[in-house]
Protein backbone atom coordinates (compact mmCIF):
# COMPACT_ATOMS: atom_id res chain seq x y z
CA UNK A 1 0.00 0.00 0.00
CA UNK A 2 1.30 3.27 -0.48
CA UNK A 3 2.04 6.24 2.19
CA UNK A 4 -0.02 8.97 2.02
CA UNK A 5 1.33 12.51 2.92
CA UNK A 6 -0.34 13.08 6.33
CA UNK A 7 -3.13 15.99 5.28
CA UNK A 8 -2.60 18.35 7.99
CA UNK A 9 0.89 19.47 7.02
CA UNK A 10 2.44 21.87 4.01
CA UNK A 11 3.58 20.30 1.11
CA UNK A 12 7.65 21.30 1.74
CA UNK A 13 9.97 21.54 -0.75
CA UNK A 14 13.22 20.01 -0.31
CA UNK A 15 16.73 21.96 -0.09
CA UNK A 16 20.05 20.94 0.04
CA UNK A 17 19.98 22.43 3.46
CA UNK A 18 16.69 22.09 4.41
CA UNK A 19 13.15 22.70 3.28
CA UNK A 20 11.78 26.12 1.76
CA UNK A 21 8.28 27.76 2.42
CA UNK A 22 5.98 30.29 0.75
CA UNK A 23 7.91 33.36 2.67
CA UNK A 24 4.71 34.20 4.71
CA UNK A 25 4.65 30.91 5.99
CA UNK A 26 8.31 30.27 6.39
CA UNK A 27 7.95 33.90 9.03
CA UNK A 28 4.91 32.36 10.48
CA UNK A 29 6.99 29.70 11.59
CA UNK A 30 10.20 31.54 12.53
CA UNK A 31 8.40 33.93 15.09
CA UNK A 32 8.54 31.50 17.85
CA UNK A 33 12.08 31.67 18.27
CA UNK A 34 13.19 34.75 15.39
CA UNK A 35 14.69 36.94 18.54
CA UNK A 36 16.29 34.27 20.56
CA UNK A 37 18.45 32.15 17.61
CA UNK A 38 21.58 34.63 18.12
CA UNK A 39 21.28 35.37 14.09
CA UNK A 40 24.63 37.83 13.58
CA UNK A 41 22.67 39.72 10.56
CA UNK A 42 20.67 41.28 13.34
CA UNK A 43 23.52 42.22 15.58
CA UNK A 44 25.66 43.62 12.70
CA UNK A 45 22.80 45.98 11.31
CA UNK A 46 20.69 47.21 14.24
CA UNK A 47 23.76 49.43 15.10
CA UNK A 48 23.90 50.47 11.37
CA UNK A 49 20.12 51.49 11.22
CA UNK A 50 20.22 53.50 14.74
CA UNK A 51 23.06 55.58 12.78
CA UNK A 52 21.52 56.18 9.87
CA UNK A 53 18.20 56.97 11.36
CA UNK A 54 19.47 59.45 13.96
CA UNK A 55 17.42 60.93 16.28
CA UNK A 56 14.16 60.08 16.25
CA UNK A 57 12.02 61.45 19.15
CA UNK A 58 8.94 63.45 18.53
CA UNK A 59 9.20 62.48 14.34
CA UNK A 60 6.76 59.99 13.02
CA UNK A 61 8.28 57.02 11.97
CA UNK A 62 7.11 53.83 9.86
CA UNK A 63 8.62 50.17 9.87
CA UNK A 64 7.68 48.35 6.75
CA UNK A 65 8.39 44.48 7.11
CA UNK A 66 8.51 45.27 10.89
CA UNK A 67 8.70 41.31 12.13
CA UNK A 68 8.54 41.10 16.12
CA UNK A 69 9.15 45.05 16.20
CA UNK A 70 12.77 44.74 17.40
CA UNK A 71 12.96 48.35 14.95
CA UNK A 72 9.77 49.97 15.76
CA UNK A 73 9.23 49.34 19.88
CA UNK A 74 13.02 50.26 20.14
CA UNK A 75 12.20 53.57 18.42
CA UNK A 76 9.02 54.51 19.87
CA UNK A 77 10.71 53.98 23.37
CA UNK A 78 13.21 56.73 21.94
CA UNK A 79 10.32 59.00 21.64
CA UNK A 80 8.82 58.37 18.05
CA UNK A 81 5.74 57.95 16.88
CA UNK A 82 5.82 54.76 14.87
CA UNK A 83 3.51 53.02 12.56
CA UNK A 84 4.60 49.10 12.21
CA UNK A 85 3.51 46.90 8.82
CA UNK A 86 4.24 43.20 8.73
CA UNK A 87 2.06 40.18 6.22
CA UNK A 88 3.07 38.06 9.11
CA UNK A 89 0.44 37.50 11.52
CA UNK A 90 2.83 34.95 13.56
CA UNK A 91 5.46 37.88 13.71
CA UNK A 92 3.05 40.77 14.49
CA UNK A 93 1.46 37.73 17.29
CA UNK A 94 5.14 38.21 18.86
CA UNK A 95 5.79 41.93 18.70
CA UNK A 96 2.74 42.44 20.73
CA UNK A 97 3.43 40.67 23.48
CA UNK A 98 6.72 42.33 24.09
CA UNK A 99 7.01 45.58 26.77
CA UNK A 100 6.44 48.62 24.96
CA UNK A 101 4.78 47.83 22.58
CA UNK A 102 1.76 49.39 23.04
CA UNK A 103 3.57 52.84 22.02
CA UNK A 104 3.09 51.09 18.43
CA UNK A 105 0.46 50.75 16.23
CA UNK A 106 0.50 47.35 14.82
CA UNK A 107 -1.05 46.26 11.51
CA UNK A 108 -0.96 42.95 8.82
CA UNK A 109 -0.55 44.62 5.65
CA UNK A 110 0.90 42.77 2.36
CA UNK A 111 3.71 45.05 1.06
CA UNK A 112 3.04 43.84 -2.53
CA UNK A 113 0.11 45.71 -2.08
CA UNK A 114 0.26 49.94 -1.81
CA UNK A 115 1.16 51.25 1.58
CA UNK A 116 -2.12 52.67 3.67
CA UNK A 117 -0.74 55.98 4.25
CA UNK A 118 -1.51 59.45 2.23
CA UNK A 119 2.03 61.16 0.89
CA UNK A 120 4.49 62.91 2.53
CA UNK A 121 3.14 61.27 6.37
CA UNK A 122 6.58 60.23 7.63
CA UNK A 123 9.61 61.85 8.91
CA UNK A 124 11.51 58.49 8.47
CA UNK A 125 10.78 55.37 6.86
CA UNK A 126 12.71 51.96 7.69
CA UNK A 127 12.65 48.46 6.22
CA UNK A 128 15.05 46.42 7.72
CA UNK A 129 16.21 42.87 6.25
CA UNK A 130 12.69 42.21 4.28
CA UNK A 131 13.63 43.80 0.65
CA UNK A 132 15.20 40.33 -0.41
CA UNK A 133 11.64 39.00 -0.35
CA UNK A 134 10.10 41.51 -2.29
CA UNK A 135 9.70 40.20 -6.36
CA UNK A 136 8.36 44.09 -7.38
CA UNK A 137 11.35 46.29 -5.41
CA UNK A 138 10.98 49.08 -7.19
CA UNK A 139 6.83 49.30 -6.70
CA UNK A 140 7.92 49.28 -3.13
CA UNK A 141 10.69 51.70 -2.95
CA UNK A 142 8.40 53.98 -4.92
CA UNK A 143 5.40 53.32 -2.36
CA UNK A 144 7.73 54.14 0.74
CA UNK A 145 9.66 57.12 -1.13
CA UNK A 146 5.99 58.61 -1.52
CA UNK A 147 5.02 58.67 2.43
CA UNK A 148 8.31 60.18 3.33
CA UNK A 149 8.59 63.88 3.64
CA UNK A 150 10.87 65.24 1.70
CA UNK A 151 12.73 66.50 5.04
CA UNK A 152 12.98 62.95 5.72
CA UNK A 153 14.63 59.90 4.30
CA UNK A 154 13.80 56.15 3.86
CA UNK A 155 16.36 53.32 5.71
CA UNK A 156 16.70 49.87 3.54
CA UNK A 157 19.01 47.11 4.94
CA UNK A 158 19.01 43.78 3.60
CA UNK A 159 21.33 40.60 3.63
CA UNK A 160 24.31 41.72 1.25
CA UNK A 161 23.59 39.05 -2.03
CA UNK A 162 27.36 38.25 -1.73
CA UNK A 163 25.83 35.75 1.29
CA UNK A 164 24.32 33.53 -1.47
CA UNK A 165 27.38 32.71 -3.24
CA UNK A 166 28.03 30.98 0.25
CA UNK A 167 24.46 29.08 0.09
CA UNK A 168 23.19 31.14 2.75
CA UNK A 169 19.44 32.94 2.34
CA UNK A 170 17.12 33.91 4.82
CA UNK A 171 16.49 30.94 7.36
CA UNK A 172 16.50 28.97 10.80
CA UNK A 173 16.55 25.98 12.58
CA UNK A 174 12.33 25.01 13.38
CA UNK A 175 12.97 23.94 17.18
CA UNK A 176 10.41 21.74 17.18
CA UNK A 177 11.80 19.47 14.27
CA UNK A 178 15.48 20.72 14.23
CA UNK A 179 14.84 21.08 10.49
CA UNK A 180 16.08 23.92 8.68
CA UNK A 181 13.51 26.31 7.06
CA UNK A 182 14.03 28.97 4.57
CA UNK A 183 11.28 31.24 3.80
CA UNK A 184 11.45 31.94 0.03
CA UNK A 185 13.65 34.86 -1.38
CA UNK A 186 14.15 36.41 -4.71
CA UNK A 187 17.51 36.19 -6.15
CA UNK A 188 18.53 40.18 -6.25
CA UNK A 189 22.13 41.35 -6.63
CA UNK A 190 23.17 44.76 -5.41
CA UNK A 191 22.48 46.23 -8.59
CA UNK A 192 18.87 45.40 -8.34
CA UNK A 193 18.32 47.22 -4.83
CA UNK A 194 20.07 50.53 -6.30
CA UNK A 195 18.58 50.23 -9.47
CA UNK A 196 14.94 50.17 -8.16
CA UNK A 197 15.78 52.99 -5.35
CA UNK A 198 16.66 54.76 -8.63
CA UNK A 199 14.23 54.25 -10.88
CA UNK A 200 11.29 55.02 -7.98
CA UNK A 201 12.92 58.12 -7.61
CA UNK A 202 14.96 58.28 -4.76
CA UNK A 203 18.43 60.34 -4.20
CA UNK A 204 21.12 58.27 -2.48
CA UNK A 205 22.24 59.72 0.25
CA UNK A 206 24.75 56.68 2.29
CA UNK A 207 25.06 53.43 0.50
CA UNK A 208 27.78 51.12 2.82
CA UNK A 209 28.46 47.49 2.90
CA UNK A 210 29.20 45.59 5.87
CA UNK A 211 32.01 42.70 6.83
CA UNK A 212 31.80 40.32 9.85
CA UNK A 213 34.71 41.50 11.95
CA UNK A 214 37.00 39.33 14.56
CA UNK A 215 34.66 41.37 17.08
CA UNK A 216 31.29 40.03 16.24
CA UNK A 217 32.77 36.63 15.28
CA UNK A 218 34.12 36.84 19.54
CA UNK A 219 30.02 37.28 20.45
CA UNK A 220 28.08 35.01 17.99
CA UNK A 221 29.72 31.68 16.88
CA UNK A 222 27.43 31.65 14.29
CA UNK A 223 29.68 34.34 12.36
CA UNK A 224 32.70 33.11 12.44
CA UNK A 225 32.45 30.94 9.38
CA UNK A 226 31.54 34.73 7.86
CA UNK A 227 34.58 36.45 9.32
CA UNK A 228 35.55 39.45 6.33
CA UNK A 229 32.92 38.02 4.27
CA UNK A 230 30.24 40.71 3.25
CA UNK A 231 26.73 39.89 4.80
CA UNK A 232 24.54 43.25 5.24
CA UNK A 233 24.19 45.93 2.81
CA UNK A 234 22.21 49.14 4.05
CA UNK A 235 21.30 52.16 1.97
CA UNK A 236 19.33 56.20 2.95
CA UNK A 237 17.47 57.53 0.42
CA UNK A 238 15.66 60.90 0.07
CA UNK A 239 12.60 61.61 -2.19
CA UNK A 240 13.65 63.03 -5.23
CA UNK A 241 10.48 64.86 -6.03
CA UNK A 242 8.83 67.85 -3.94
CA UNK A 243 5.43 66.49 -2.48
CA UNK A 244 2.45 67.86 -4.52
Amino acid sequence: MKSRRPLNKPKLRPDSAGVVLPTRAGYDRWAACYDTDGNPLIALEEPQVDRLLGGVRGLTVLDVGCGTGRHAIRLARAGAEVQALDFSAGMLDQARKKPGAAGVNFRVHDLSEPLPFPAGTFDRVICGLVVDHIANLTGLFGEMLRVCRTSGWVVVSVMHPAMMLRGVQARFRDPETGQEVRPASQPHELSDYILAAARAGGVFDHLSEHRVNEELARRLERARRYLNWPMLFVMRLRPGKVES
